[in-house]
Formats: structure tokens, C-alpha cells, sequence
């Protein structure tokens, strides 16, 4: 059998945003709608400021308003909450995304749960949450949509299809669990305590990979003519690089693109349609807020 596949999530995330920026100019025209993004940061972590510096980047590039607000690493909990609040009411804001993790003092929680849900664009309110699992419109995660709208591109329809999701997280395991059922799939959810997790594995059709450790789904995991979604990001030590170290997904690659038939690599497959979706999400959320149908 030859190589699987490769998933390239940069020009799929290319291609959505650019889909994404044409909309953005049919509701200008049509209605003067300017989607609005509001970011809120707080401290200074270097990997979040890179990650919502790309975000308010893409989101210009795409026509929409974009604004960013730090609040300092000490900021106090009510401090957080007032700017989301503050948020909540300025109708050229259409979504809303609080940075995370945030500070110990500062109860994550009661945060998300203060944004006005139709705003969550991130969709971890617990009201998305449940509207998404009771199969209502919600605002689901960014990360298992993009895995989603990978899927449908390779696969078409999904109906039937055996699926594996490797993790259980609320951010990423959970909610594509939930999307997969959404499209007809069979769904186990699988994860570091499940028994003989290389069988369970092998039983998929789709496998998405989201577990947080480097490199553990192995080759022979994985049926073959199986289509692998990695949404890992593990940083491992690697002497034959500059930095010393680069990044892995939560796949064996090397060994899943001999027995795939499709699969994402890492970086480069999932990551890019992060800030695509995010960019859909507030699209839409646009839409909704304005009643108004999403462009064609």
C-alpha cells in the first residue's frame, strides 16, 4: 500500500478564510454588517500573546473589526469579569474569546460563563455545550470543527462510519464526539484509562487523536485505509534541530501515513483551521446577532 494522504491543513485554512473574506464583504454591501472580534488577554504569556496576536491578524485580514484587550497578569477577578461584561453589551462585538488559562485569582469557570453565549465563539458556555449535545445550532469549539470540515472534504458523507476519539477533554474530546454524532458516525470515546486502547483503535474508520502525549498512537493501532486526524501538539527534545526541540502530534506520523489512507500531519494539519473557525464562528455569530442569512 502506498503513503496515505496528507491532510494539509494550511490550505484548507487558506481556503476557508479566503471563502470567509468574501462573505465578510457581501454582508458590508448588503447590510453594512462588519463582523467584530473581541479578544481578552490576561498577563503575559508569551505563547497566548503570539497565538492572539495570529488570531487578530487573521481577523483583519478577513474584513472583520478586531480588538484586543490585556489586562495584567494581577488583574482581579471582578476586573476580568467587567470587561466581559462590558463586552457583552457593545453591539459592534459579535464574539467574544477569553484567552485561556488564565490566572489562579481568577475563576475560569464563572468567566466563560459570563460571555453572552450567542458571543461564544470559542463554545464553552455551558449553554453551547448543551444546546451542541442535544443536537440544537451551537456554537461548538474551533479546533473539532476544523477537524470536521476535514473530514467532510475527504470523506463526503459520513454516515456509518466507525469513529475514535482519543480524549476526553472538554475543549476538544467531548464536543467532536458530539459533531461526529452529529453526521451519523458510530462513536466510542476512548482515553487513557480505556483497556486495550490499541484494539479500540483498530476497529475505526476515523481516528481522532487528542490526548495530549507524544507520539502514542502507534502504526498498528490504526486500521488500515483508516483517515487519522492528530490534534496533538507535544514538544520533544530532537538534537538535529536548531532549537533542540520540535513538534510531534499525538500520532506515530512515520508510522500512520504507511497504513492511512489520509492524515493530518503535525504542525501544519489541524492547527492552521484553528483561527479559520474562529473566524466562521464570529461570521456566524454576526449573522444570528443581525438576523440576517449567511452569504452563500
Amino acid at each position: 500500500m502506498s503513503n496515505a494522504t496528507i491532510i494539509d491543513g494550511k490550505t484548507f485554512a487558506a481556503n476557508l478564510r479566503a471563502d470567509i473574506g468574501r462573505k465578510v464583504a457581501v454582508l458590508k454591501e448588503k447590510h453594512g454588517l462588519i463582523p467584530g472580534l473581541s479578544v481578552v488577554l490576561v498577563g503575559e504569556d508569551p505563547a497566548s500573546e503570539v497565538y492572539v496576536r495570529n488570531k487578530g491578524k487573521a481577523t483583519v485580514e478577513a474584513g472583520m473589526n478586531s480588538n484586543t484587550y490585556t489586562l495584567v497578569e494581577n488583574a482581579t477577578h471582578d476586573e476580568v469579569m467587567a470587561k466581559v461584561q462590558e463586552l457583552n453589551t457593545d453591539p459592534a462585538v459579535h464574539g467574544i474569546l477569553v484567552q485561556l488559562p488564565l490566572p489562579d485569582q481568577v475563576n475560569e469557570d464563572a468567566i466563560i460563563n459570563a460571555i453572552d453565549p450567542d458571543k461564544d465563539v470559542d463554545g464553552f458556555h455551558t449553554l453551547n455545550v448543551g444546546r451542541l449535545n442535544s443536537g440544537q445550532n451551537a456554537m461548538a469549539p474551533c479546533t473539532p470543527v476544523g477537524c470536521m470540515v476535514m473530514l467532510k472534504e475527504v470523506h463526503g458523507d459520513l454516515t456509518g462510519k466507525q469513529a475514535i476519539v482519543v480524549g476526553r477533554s472538554n475543549i476538544v474530546g467531548k464536543p467532536m464526539a458530539a459533531l461526529l454524532l452529529k453526521e451519523h458516525c458510530t462513536v466510542t470515546i476512548a482515553h487513557s484509562r480505556t483497556q486495550d486502547l490499541a484494539a479500540e483503535c483498530r476497529r475505526a474508520d476515523i481516528v481522532i487523536a487528542a490526548v495530549g502525549r507524544p507520539r502514542m498512537v502507534k502504526g498498528d493501532w490504526i486500521k488500515p485505509g483508516a483517515t487519522v486526524i492528530d490534534v496533538g501538539i507535544n514538544r520533544i527534545e530532537d538534537s538535529s534541530t536548531k532549537s533542540g526541540t520540535r513538534l510531534v502530534g499525538d500520532v506515530d506520523f512515520d508510522e500512520g501515513v504507511k497504513v492511512a489512507e489520509a492524515i493530518t500531519p503535525v504542525p501544519g494539519g489541524v492547527g492552521p483551521m484553528t483561527i479559520a473557525c474562529l473566524l466562521k464562528n464570529t461570521l456566524t455569530a454576526a449573522c444570528r446577532q443581525a438576523g440576517v442569512d449567511e452569504p452563500e
